[in-house]
């Protein structure tokens, strides 16, 4: 944190124009301290609420009461450690800017200064938010700037960041970074997420001749080099405007943080225009989101270990809020809905942000401020229980270029293989983590026992030959779906990249999704790969899958089509249902030894089908003892409820393991008004009770709960636990 006090010392001393002494007396303050995200744990955003639904026009009442001084106070009171509060909007700005205008019913009131006079008070970091897409003031004085499709209309929403409009953000942030704050959150740096897609517009036009000595393609066309060198130009617009913008703070003041609300992670894509590891490292820290309203209930666990994944070694930032439908809402979420979400992100190492937008008016909520001040003061009470090594049994292998290839301008079906591998792991209790080609090394692999690549379809040489020296070296290995069947472009191959790691030839890729899968003989072959499913039934396997004739590779169970392939035209047959099993067309499963390791390959994509609208429990069960298999002797094993998810971390200098059990447990729902039949999540009141088992492989000298509540029995290296609360952890020693 860097105080008031450093600041007022740091003028005096460039009053008296001792420059060697402010460098010194800067370097030790700073030094003393860490920088406030590295201490942080929990902390609050907030803003206010209805800006963007107005284009400009408000009631005089509009964040009348949006006090920056009031806001302080509450967060304090809250238990907060940081404070997010908005400054600049769409329409609007809430400091005393000769830029942007301030809404009419704050007067000649500067909300920035009131709460950074009052966070001085309190050493509270106080940190600007200031939206950089969606500009709509700059937007209407500057049509020009506006984002351009192919053939020349204008996005009207959307800003060029190749524009002279980059120059307005940095006299904003000059503006703000005035007033001595700790740092800045920038939001967002995206390019739009749907159609239309920009940008066409005369700077892009320009600056991507330039780079590339040729005319920009004139449209979204798959498969084809330009539009190819158009994606990385995307890419380096959005990298180039963030490096900038830190540089530009940095400049100004040195001790100033920066972050950007990241979009590199499913479910966004290539139209956000930026990558998982590329856009996720440009400022101190990445900040994501989670949000049980937009992003599912699985959202916690996957975006916590996506950003540790894309910013190795460094602090992550997850933002949560207290409403319930989304950020502009004006309900409150139930205690235990918010610890829920709040201490699965902490189990998985984040820092948290608490959301709250206001009332139109600015009026904050006491009942919502008094249910996140418990919360908040919980988590800061465990703070010894957060923050150590994970402990992994899989790593999720994510290629962003399949992302592009082969997920193209439909990303979501693309993107259901690496969702349901992930919910798999948290529904069988399996340590994970992420891997992504940007980043990844022979040393990043060797950190988990088993590999998983989900319908990686786009593999360079580089990518096989790390898996295979991975493998040789005694790593194990599992492809799903159509891994490494296409080139860097998206076009079918003619031997796949992977054949000689998995044993056999590809024959074909079967059309459509309806595939199944059948085990005949489990008993025969590989029995420990049968655990939990029925033999001879066929298991309805929904998404890509592969006919492969096996050479190396042992062969164990069938593939099956359905009775979509007898149909004359299948495709006029209603493709959002599966049809049944027709006949065997090859292997289920491939296994095959190289050098001191085992590569088994899934024909199908139970990955996919567990994320799918199809999904059936066997097809879970079946990808969890494929990792059994392959890792049969892991260094802990958990049983517990599915709902329960389970994270392990490992503090290795106490020689203690970490076992947190957080409990999602929701309400049932009926339908809603609209959108039949999607249902909205319920709301979790009530605190759960179950049973769950640890089992250590060797060594376990001790265990005891941090509840008060939990009932705990040690029989060997085997622990059994009655829990009774949304979040516990028991302490394992070593």
């Amino acid at each position: 944190m860097r105080t008031r006090t450093d600041r007022s010392l740091g003028a005096w001393v460039r009053c008296l124009g001792v420059a060697w002494l402010l460098s010194a007396v800067v370097g030790a303050l700073a030094a003393a301290e860490a920088p406030w995200f590295q201490r942080a744990l929990v902390g609050m955003e907030v803003g206010p609420t209805g800006a963007q639904f107005g284009g400009g026009r408000h009631a005089a009442d509009y964040a009348r009461n949006f006090n920056g001084a009031e806001i302080v106070r509450r967060s304090v009171a809250a238990n907060a450690e940081y404070l997010v509060i908005w400054v600049r909007d769409g329409d609007f700005t809430f400091h005393d800017s000769r830029l942007v205008p301030r809404p009419e019913g704050l007067g000649n009131r500067d909300v920035l200064r009131e709460a950074v006079d009052e966070a001085r008070k309190h050493r509270l970091p106080l940190i600007a938010y200031c939206q950089i897409q969606y500009p709509a003031h700059e937007l209407r004085r500057h049509p020009e700037w506006k984002m351009r499709q192919a053939d020349g209309k204008a996005i009207d929403h959307l800003v060029c960041f190749n524009s002279p409009y980059t120059n307005v953000v940095k006299e904003l942030l000059a503006e703000m970074a005035g007033y001595g704050i700790a740092g800045f959150h920038l939001d967002m740096v995206d390019q739009g997420f749907g159609a239309p897609h920009g940008c066409w517009c005369e700077h892009c036009q320009s600056r991507f001749r330039a780079e590339y000595g040729r005319p920009m393609p004139k449209g979204v066309n798959w498969g084809d080099e330009d539009w190819d060198r158009l994606m990385a130009f995307r890419y380096a617009t959005s990298d180039r405007l963030e490096k900038m913008l830190t540089a530009h703070v940095r400049g100004i003041d040195p001790l100033a943080t920066v972050d950007f609300n990241y979009h590199g992670n499913p479910p966004f894509s290539w139209e956000v225009g930026q990558m998982p590891v590329m856009h996720a490292g440009n400022g101190d820290f990445v900040t994501g989101e989670a949000g049980l309203w937009a992003f599912g209930a699985l959202s916690a666990s996957f975006n916590s270990e996506w950003y540790r994944a894309a910013t190795p070694g460094k602090p992550f930032q997850v933002a949560v809020q207290r409403g319930v439908r989304m950020y502009h809402d004006q309900t409150t979420r139930p205690l235990n809905d918010m610890r829920w979400e709040t201490f699965t992100l902490l189990a998985h190492g984040a820092f948290v942000t608490m959301i709250d937008k206001t009332a139109y008016d600015g009026w904050l909520d006491p009942v919502a401020y008094g249910r996140i001040g418990t919360l908040l003061g919980e988590a800061r009470s465990k703070r010894k229980e957060f923050g150590h090594a994970p402990v992994r049994d899989v790593g999720i292998y994510f290629s962003a270029r399949s992302r592009d290839a082969i997920g193209r301008d439909k990303p979501a079906p693309w993107f259901q293989a690496v969702q349901g591998l992930h919910k798999a792991c948290v529904y069988e209790h399996l340590g994970f983590g992420f891997v992504f080609d940007e980043n990844v090394t022979l040393d990043g692999l060797r950190q988990f026992p088993v590999v998983c690549l989900p319908n990686v379809g786009v593999l360079t040489e580089r990518e096989v030959a790390l898996f295979r020296r991975y493998v040789e070296d005694g790593g194990k290995l599992i492809v799903t779906g159509q891994g490494g069947q296409f080139d860097r472009l998206g076009r079918p191959l003619t031997n796949g990249a992977l054949e000689g790691l998995i044993g056999a030839r590809v024959v074909r890729r079967l059309d459509g999704a309806d595939h199944w899968m059948r085990f005949p003989k489990w008993s025969g072959s590989f029995p420990a790969l049968g655990r939990g499913i029925p033999s001879d039934w066929p298991i309805l396997v929904r998404g890509p899958a592969t006919v492969y004739e096996p050479g190396t590779a042992r062969a164990v169970g069938e593939l099956m089509d359905s009775h979509r392939a007898a149909l004359a035209k299948p495709e006029n047959y209603n493709v959002d249902w599966p049809l049944s099993a027709r006949e065997a067309v090859g292997p289920a499963v491939l296994v095959n030894a190289v050098g001191k390791g085992t590569v088994l390959t899934l024909a199908g994509s139970p990955d996919a089908a567990v994320a799918g609208e199809h999904h059936m429990v066997e097809t879970r069960k079946l990808l969890a003892n494929a990792v059994r298999f392959l890792n049969p002797s892991p260094r802990i094993r958990i049983e517990a409820p599915a709902n329960v998810e389970v994270v392990v971390t490992d503090d290795a200098p106490s020689r203690i393991l970490r076992v947190h059990f957080v409990s999602y447990n929701a309400t049932p729902q009926t339908t809603p008004v609209k959108e039949r039949p999607y249902v909205l999540p319920g709301l979790m009141e009530d605190a759960p009770m179950f049973r769950a088992v640890i089992e250590l492989r060797e060594g376990l000298k001790g265990a005891k709960a941090i509840g008060k509540g939990t009932v705990l029995k040690k029989r060997g290296n085997r622990v059994e636990v009655t829990i009774a609360d949304v979040h516990e952890v028991i302490q394992c020693r070593y």
